[in-house]
């Protein structure tokens, strides 16, 4: 029997092919001036339309006699249950919502979310789709090659097979540059993982109907527009390897981990799954399941068409937030070095008690009722902020929830002294942690994103 062959550990020109590729502008297949035709095009060339119904009118979903589970007759795809959420001890004092019940969707199967690269004149290129999800408000967007749950991928839908799958699973699939199990919405999925992957292409690769290839730089120019570049392609783009520009940081890395360690330790978070029905604090009504007090999101149902899916028509719930999210991330330079201040967030539906998001994350409308001391911390500073590096609007998952959308911004700050549950981290510190699971949350995933796509390192 042969000896093993031993291989580098780390492929050290990986992260100088990728910087090349985010340095190109000028793509070998579709330029950016010319990327709006193309994915107004594409829209032409497919029949979208999505119809608000009620529950009643959903196809293949129904409650649940005993729970009022909203479940599909197929027992695949998702539900959506209750949730009882006690913080019991918060470090920080127990807050205004330290115990809370609402719906959340429990969808335990791992979906692939994938990026096919390949070269072309000596350039990474990334094969991008233009999906239809039925929770855009303008619905067609650019997604990862794959983007595909577990029921889908397995033909659970009775549809047609996922376009690429073979690239990203089985014997014939690429070359593997990142593959990691990362978390989806917190504060709406429970304990929701995603495979977020970058394959590199071997060997030659057709170019099917709505899929294209960009750089990495057209994709980062793609980032300033607002609702182009949809949430599962960001959080893949928030993997690609990139060298190292600082060796120093305000805290060393097992100070980091330490840190996140002792976060996580100090809350004691106790989730309980219950029935749908009865739910204390929501109303259900024939359209829509809410809040009492009208705040923080609502459960919809909706009919789907669309020509260019695996199955081209089908119902399904969603999830509508009310009002614009706000998501930042305060960034300062010590020394030169650039970091970013990341809060310790309890959301319940993580799998680990908390995860890294930006410096503030919410829906101001859901905080406008309370004192100042009980809303969010720096809120006010990203509302009033006026040196801002970065600033689009951005959709959260489309398949999942309704005319979500959050500014996303990258602001300049004064140093400041973090509170309890934030700290300064530099951004390769947040890449190291990305290429594991469960460290970094998808809102501040997306950030990372823009803050490669303004070429802060």
């Amino acid at each position: 029997m042969p000896s093993p062959i031993l291989q580098p550990r780390h492929d050290a020109e990986l992260a100088d092919r990728f910087a090349l590729s985010a340095a190109t502008t000028r793509g070998a297949h579709l330029s950016t001036g010319d990327f709006g035709e193309w994915l107004a095009e594409r829209g032409r060339a497919n029949e979208f339309h999505v119809k608000r119904v009620p529950f009643a009118d959903l196809d293949g979903w129904s409650f649940e006699e005993a729970t009022g589970n909203l479940v599909h007759r197929s027992g695949r795809f998702f539900t959506v249950e209750g949730l009882h959420v006690t913080e019991m001890d918060g470090p920080y004092g127990d807050g205004p919502y330290a115990d809370w019940h609402q719906p959340i969707i429990k969808q335990a199967e791992v979906g692939i979310l994938g990026i096919l690269v390949k070269e072309f004149d000596g350039v990474l290129h990334f094969l991008m789709q233009a999906k239809m999800e039925p929770g855009n408000r303008n619905l067609l967007q650019l997604s990862p090659t794959v983007q595909a749950t577990r029921s889908n991928y397995t033909k659970a839908h009775r549809g047609a097979a996922v376009k690429y799958l073979e690239y990203f699973v089985g014997p014939e699939r690429g070359r593997v540059v990142a593959d990691v199990l990362q978390s989806e919405h917190g504060s709406w999925f429970f304990r929701k993982s995603n495979r977020n992957m970058i394959v590199e292409a071997t060997g030659d690769v057709p170019l099917l109907d709505d899929f294209c290839w960009l750089t990495l730089g057209q994709i980062n120019e793609l980032l300033h527009r607002d609702n182009v570049i949809n949430m599962d392609a960001r959080t893949v783009l928030s993997c690609p390897p990139h060298t190292d520009s600082s060796a120093n940081a305000l805290m060393s890395d097992t100070q980091l981990l330490s840190w996140i360690t002792e976060e996580r330790s100090r809350h004691d978070v106790r989730i309980e799954r219950v029935p749908l029905k009865h739910l204390p604090g929501w109303k259900t009504g024939e359209s829509a399941i809410e809040h009492e007090a009208g705040r923080y999101f609502k459960v919809v149902g909706v009919d789907v068409v669309a020509g260019n899916r695996e199955v081209t028509g089908w119902s399904q719930p969603l999830f509508e937030p009310v009002g614009l999210g706000v998501t930042a991330f305060l960034t300062h330079e010590f020394d030169g070095v650039p970091h970013a201040l990341v809060s310790a967030r309890v959301e319940a539906g993580f799998l680990d008690t908390i995860e890294l998001g930006p410096t503030v994350q919410c829906v101001p409308g859901n905080y406008a009722h309370l004192d100042k001391r009980d809303q969010p911390p720096f809120l006010d500073t990203a509302l009033q902020a006026d040196r801002i590096r970065y600033e689009a609007v951005h959709s959260e998952e489309g398949g999942r929830f309704l005319n979500a959308e959050s500014r996303y911004l990258v602001i300049e700050a004064d140093e400041i002294d973090p509170p309890p549950g934030y700290a300064w981290l530099t951004l390769a510190q947040l890449a190291s942690l990305v290429r594991h699971g469960h460290y970094v949350n998808v809102q501040a995933r997306t950030l990372m994103a823009c803050l490669n796509a303004i070429g802060l390192r």
